[in-house]
């Protein structure tokens, strides 16, 4: 145990949503006579749920700032078939296409910041409006018909790292993809080890730090070989790597740049953040318009795998995000939670549908379990911070930061300390 609490900071509890992950992979493995892990199913499970985990990106941060958001999946519908009737009826290249989803999705998330950020109405009843409003100017505009998209735009959503280089019998693309994370996360952590060390703080032993790379870099190009190595035509898909993308960035943006901090302040005190010079109404309308962006994208993604949009796209999408937030480690009342536990919940929860469907798990009982751990993961939380603990992922990252060279005392997730206080730190 104590070998385990070096490894894992000092607190195995923090890994726990890690750990359930990994446990619902093993279990589905074995229950599944090894289905789980082949590479046809890894990659479809994360072309079936891109989309959802590029929502799960935008809504962590509005969930942060205390909203939430209701409107993401009818925006989703409403942005995927305008592109695909502007590509079809006006003839717009498909590039032209994304750039026109992304716009649309800015000015809708535009108009509903204005209304929860400016005028004050709540962001729930903002968004159910939303909700409905998009969801009907969605068949408004597409008349209730499924629209096609063309082949360069379905690659959006359902395309691959192309083959180049020798025939090595892998994807060489995605060899070299898998390869450079591990690098990158092995030089990572060597190079924050050793400005911990050059600053005085104390650092885990060697053996400590090698053991960990040692396993993350193995599961790292373990799932390197499962994308390189699936059926011909297919390799690491272009969603996963979009939403790679996004998670470096939105990853960044939350932990590292003041506008990131804001988020955390506004969401953990409003009022107090305000006294300390937090333009709070800025931070309510950017959070509110990323998330409609995000929304658009995930909604052309979609578009895109199902080579046409239709009446029904976005049904539930603002459930499944919200749950993949909450199980990810996010506080209901706002000031906590991260991008990487958004996304981790997310898994969780895709693993899950994706185990039950190979084991022929009907719907009603599969929408039971997912009920049943959304509910326990919460519920888990709430009984940590009852009892002055720290969220699970909150922690997780919290101690990464500290690692990581950043600064000496950032606004952290899971700060309970005062947000007028931690800002002034800032400053």
């Amino acid at each position: 145990m104590n070998a385990l609490k070096k490894l894992f900071g000092g607190n195995t509890r923090q890994f726990g949503m890690i750990f359930a992950l990994v446990a619902l992979i093993v279990f589905f493995q074995i229950a599944t006579d090894g289905r789980t892990l082949t590479p046809g199913n890894v990659i479809n499970l994360f072309n079936g749920n891109s989309y959802i985990l590029i929502l799960a990106i935008g809504m962590v941060l509005v969930i942060i700032a205390g909203h939430i958001d209701l409107s993401v999946g009818s925006v989703a519908a409403f942005v995927g078939v305008t592109v695909a009737l502007a590509i079809r009826d006006w003839g717009i290249p498909w590039y032209a296409g994304v750039l026109l989803g992304l716009l649309l999705g800015a000015l809708i998330g535009a108009w509903q910041g204005w209304w929860t950020a400016y005028v004050g109405i709540p962001a729930f009843i903002v968004t159910l409006a939303g909700m409905l409003l998009f969801r009907g100017f969605n068949q408004f505009v597409g008349k209730s018909n499924t629209i096609p998209v063309p082949n360069d735009f379905q690659y959006l959503g359902a395309g691959y790292l192309p083959e180049v280089g020798p025939d090595t019998g892998y994807n060489n693309l995605t060899l070299l993809l898998g390869i450079a994370a591990a690098a990158f996360v092995v030089w990572g952590e060597l190079r924050s080890r050793a400005r911990a060390k050059a600053l005085g703080a104390e650092v885990p032993e060697m053996w400590v730090t090698a053991l960990k790379l040692v396993l993350i870099a193995a599961a790292i190009l373990y799932a390197t070989y499962l994308f390189a190595t699936g059926r011909p035509g297919t390799s690491f898909p272009i969603p996963g790597l979009i939403l790679a993308v996004l998670v470096l960035i939105y990853g960044f943006i939350s932990s590292r740049t003041i506008l990131g901090r804001h988020v955390y302040a506004v969401g953990g005190n409003r009022h107090a953040a305000e006294l300390s010079g937090v333009q709070s109404k800025k931070v309510n309308f950017l959070v509110m318009m990323n998330m409609s962006i995000l929304a658009g994208l995930a909604g052309m993604i979609f578009v895109g795998r199902s080579t046409a949009s239709g009446p029904f796209d976005g049904v539930g999408w603002e459930l499944d995000a919200i749950a993949a937030v909450f199980i990810g480690g996010a506080a209901v009342t706002g000031g906590v939670g991260t991008v990487v536990g958004s996304i981790i919940g997310g898994l969780v929860m895709a693993v899950l549908n994706n185990g039950l469907q190979l084991l022929g798990v009907g719907a009603d009982l599969t929408q039971i379990i997912k009920g049943l751990v959304l509910l326990i993961a919460v519920a888990f939380d709430v009984y940590n911070k009852s009892q002055g603990k720290k969220s699970i992922i909150g922690l997780l990252m919290r101690n990464s930061g500290r690692s990581s060279g950043g600064p000496s005392n950032p606004i952290q997730p899971d700060e309970t300390t005062s947000t007028k206080e931690a800002i002034a730190r800032e400053a």
